[in-house]
């Protein structure tokens, strides 16, 4: 066997290309585009869709029994007046935070390992939105009266209560989706134009040339719509921090132990960020991997986001300390019983299981490099960061209610069917959305690794 030399040693993650050598333009375009303008639909992708239409249609069932029966169908109680409809909510915002950041604030800082990651990113933003703008809706008990929460023209006067955190989310929630549908729409109007031109069947022509805008790539087209881009940009970098701190005022101007907090919004962003990246990832290494595109989205892209998992693991961490330490440090009896609760308490395992989830399994394997490069590794550690941000949603909202100042109004709270119906009905509306967006639009963005073709040859030829 041949000693190891610095000729055949395996390169790090950290100094492999952002895209495989040998392609070229026309290459790029082509493996791009015929995994839209391809005739047949893979098994594989039918067996998927199948199973993501069926929890859709669970969802469908279980909304449509709370629209008839009412939100007593969960298993809210007093004093536990939130439930999974909440923890579902934030967790789903949290998700669509990785998108908006890949795609907006990296263009902004100009890295150019986003082009391969940032199409499907943006996406799961939209998709995880929608999932989420579910859940305060049937929340709200009434769910047909949701258009009290705007503030419409009435004649009698009753506007909304500007004052309520909740009413908030409405606006913060709104706006966030508004900026991030049209970054994305925006984004893929040159990809659109593309797949007008290659296609060979007609109404697939017509429908992309309607959605294309009229592009002809003319320099004005162009000079427009790069300013378009970082004007979106712009707009959407600071709605990753404004969005999900909105979202913890719902808990931090409640006077409840464990909620009353001032760590809460920079906690909730970072947990956001932890939970979307880990999303990005598990979306990532099964699309390279059925789609053949190792080549695309390298080593260097997981080994990115991998570091991103552990700096955000870091803050998220601690978050968690400062948490505990406060509770004690503040010599408050009704948070210093909050934290005991959760650690001994009947959800104590839930609580233990999160600090697993999200802390020692992710921030003890992803400091190796080898860990980062595996990518088997890489995916289970993603599944098990999201399963720990949605305990930690789990853990926030219901430890801190079920157990009330007064002992005689402690309760516990057990979630019923209906409430694992609309969980899981949701992960099957965003793999539904997801399943048909990378079957009918470019799932990675065609003329920017044209760009990174250009600038990977342009770095060869200067070395």
């Amino acid at each position: 066997m041949e000693p190891e030399t610095p000729e055949t040693r395996t390169p790090p993650a950290s100094s492999s290309p952002f895209l495989a050598p040998g392609h070229t333009y026309s290459s790029v375009t082509d493996k791009i585009s015929s995994l839209v303008l391809t005739r047949g639909t893979r098994r594989g992708w039918w067996f998927g869709f199948l199973v993501a239409f069926a929890l859709l249609m669970a969802l469908n069932y279980a909304l449509a029994a709370v629209l008839i029966h009412g939100v007593g169908l969960f298993g809210i109680n007093i004093p536990v007046a939130w439930g999974f409809a909440i923890v579902n909510f934030v967790w789903w915002i949290g998700i669509g935070h990785a998108g908006t950041l890949i795609s907006a604030f990296l263009l902004l800082m100009r890295q150019k390992w986003r082009t391969s990651i940032n199409r499907f990113a943006e996406a799961m933003t939209i998709f995880a939105v929608s999932c989420a703008g579910i859940f305060p809706l049937i929340h709200l008990g009434r769910p047909w009266l949701f258009y009290w929460l705007l503030p419409y023209p009435d004649t009698m006067g009753v506007w909304p209560q500007f004052r309520s955190p909740l009413v908030w989310d409405v606006f913060a929630v709104s706006t966030y989706a508004t900026v991030s549908l049209l970054f994305w729409f925006v984004g893929l109007i040159p990809d659109l134009a593309t797949l007008r031109d290659r296609a060979r069947n007609r109404v697939a022509q017509v429908a992309y040339g309607i959605l294309a805008m009229g592009w002809r790539g003319s320099a004005m087209h162009w000079s427009r719509y790069e300013m378009a881009s970082l004007l979106l940009a712009g707009l959407a970098t600071p709605l990753v921090v404004s969005v999900h701190t909105v979202v913890s005022f719902d808990f931090t101007i409640a006077i409840v132990p464990g909620w009353h907090s001032t760590i809460f919004p920079p906690y909730f962003v970072a947990g956001a960020i932890y939970s979307g990246f880990a999303m990005v990832l598990t979306l990532a290494i099964p699309l390279r991997k059925y789609y053949g595109l190792e080549d695309f989205v390298t080593m260097r892209h997981l080994d990115n986001m991998a570091k991103m998992l552990l700096a955000t693991g870091l803050i998220v961490g601690y978050g968690y300390m400062m948490e505990t330490f406060m509770a004690y440090y503040s010599g408050n009896s009704y948070d210093r019983t909050m934290m005991v609760n959760r650690m001994s308490g009947p959800y104590a395992f839930w609580y233990w299981l999160l600090i697993s989830s999200n802390i020692l399994i992710p921030l003890t394997f992803l400091w190796s490099s080898r860990v980062r490069r595996n990518v088997a590794a890489l995916f289970v550690i993603s599944l098990v960061v999201q399963l720990g941000m949605w305990l930690e949603r789990f853990i926030i909202v219901v430890t801190s209610l079920h157990r009330d100042f007064l002992p005689s109004s402690w309760r516990m709270y057990y979630p019923t069917q209906w409430d694992f119906m609309a969980f899981f009905g949701s992960i099957g509306l965003f793999l539904t959305l997801f399943y048909l967006f990378i079957r009918y639009l470019p799932m990675i963005s065609i003329f920017e690794m044209r760009e990174l073709v250009h600038k990977t040859a342009a770095e060869e030829a200067g070395a």
